[in-house]
């Protein structure tokens, strides 16, 4: 058996494909996160990366109070973990606003958030809320360039104006997610981000020079959280950092993560001289992106893949000869929609699988 950092012993006991998370590097990279910003305080991680009630313990228990999310599974998940402060990083349409409401009756120790863009959406909500006597906090979405969600820099003081007095909703902050600002070199990404910034500040300004009200700012994902976690009182929502994958290594070099989450795979046909299938296929790693950027595997850099299918994986072999039942640990390059794929994991701790954590909220409905 390998001394490798991932392997570990019952490995024969684990069948395959499997999520792999390996406790105490998620742990470090709790540490490492709290030892890169000046205060937990800023802190509101997205929790979308690992879906695990677990893991949000461990960031709570090292002091991490606030967090965000992208679903009513999660946030009821982040609750039940016992959360304080949750953001519903999405504008709740249709019967979402009225399960969100429920979460909030359902969990009165945890104060909830959601997302805004738009007067209608502001406006249903508000009725939604006022109709079971609650309120919920709400924050303007603003597009800063990703074009995904979000409201037009130039409407946000107009929306706030409208919506400032709607019952049953009060606008406490500013949304901006700038998740398209990818530069691997680090100034580049910085002069972006601040460009970004710059309107989102100037837009508080004004708001608090008019109405008197201070707002916060959550700001930025994991590529622009090395900009955004120099700055004063911005909130920041990092979340591959918990897990890692091999696209931000990639991206981002001034971020130092360890892999925590990996894919257990098994060589399981020799079709070709030159070739091996894996139990590895769509259903068990993330498969948005191109064809040789899926997973990389620790044991074995030089496979390469060419070939990929609901169940299977074909790789491409060189001078190494592999056997129909080796072991392959593969970090994936998007871990987050990896993880989702999995509705458990297996915990490694000293070289042994020790646990199973579910990641629960991969599903659309726990409860609510």
């Amino acid at each position: 058996m390998s001394n490798a950092w991932y392997t570990f012993n019952n490995v024969d006991e684990i069948d395959s494909p499997a999520l792999l998370i390996y406790k105490e590097h998620v742990k470090d990279n709790i540490e490492t996160l709290i030892n890169s910003i000046d205060s937990k305080e800023r802190l509101r991680p997205h929790i979308k990366t690992h879906k695990s009630p677990e893991v949000s313990s461990l960031m709570l228990k090292a002091g991490i109070t606030k967090f965000k999310c992208a679903t009513i599974a999660e946030a009821e998940m982040l609750a039940n973990a016992g959360a304080q402060d949750v953001l519903l990083a999405y504008q709740p349409v249709g019967p979402k606003a009225k399960r969100l409401a429920e979460l909030v009756e359902e969990f009165p120790g945890t104060t909830f958030s959601c997302l805004i863009d738009n007067y209608n959406t502001a406006s249903a909500l508000s009725s939604v809320f006022t109709l079971n006597n609650l309120s919920i906090n709400v924050y303007i979405d603003v597009n800063v360039g990703m074009n995904r969600t979000g409201i037009s820099t130039e409407g946000v003081t107009e929306l706030f104006r409208i919506c400032e007095n709607l019952k049953g909703i009060s606008i406490v902050g500013l949304h901006a997610y700038d998740g398209h600002i990818r530069d691997t070199d680090f100034e580049a990404r910085k002069k972006k981000c601040d460009e970004g910034f710059n309107s989102i500040q100037t837009i508080a300004e004004q708001i608090e020079q008019s109405s008197g009200k201070k707002l916060i700012i959550v700001a930025g994902g994991t590529p622009t959280y090395s900009v955004h976690s120099r700055r004063k009182e911005i909130e920041c929502s990092p979340g591959t950092f918990i897990y890692w994958d091999k696209g931000y290594e990639q991206i981002l070099p001034e971020q130092h993560y360890k892999f925590a989450a990996l894919v257990l795979t098994r060589v399981i046909s020799k079709p070709a001289s030159n070739l091996i299938c894996i139990d590895l296929g769509h259903k068990a790693i993330a498969s948005e992106n191109p064809l040789n950027n899926r997973v990389y595997f620790l044991n074995a850099p030089e496979l390469f893949p060419v070939g990929h299918s609901e169940e299977h994986m074909v790789l491409q072999t060189t001078d190494k000869q592999y056997e129909v039942g080796d072991a392959l640990y593969g970090v994936p390059h998007h871990v987050c929609p990896t993880v989702a794929l999995h509705d458990q994991a297996h915990v490694v701790e000293k070289h042994m699988a020790v646990d199973v954590w579910y990641n629960i909220s991969r599903n659309r409905k726990i409860t609510i």
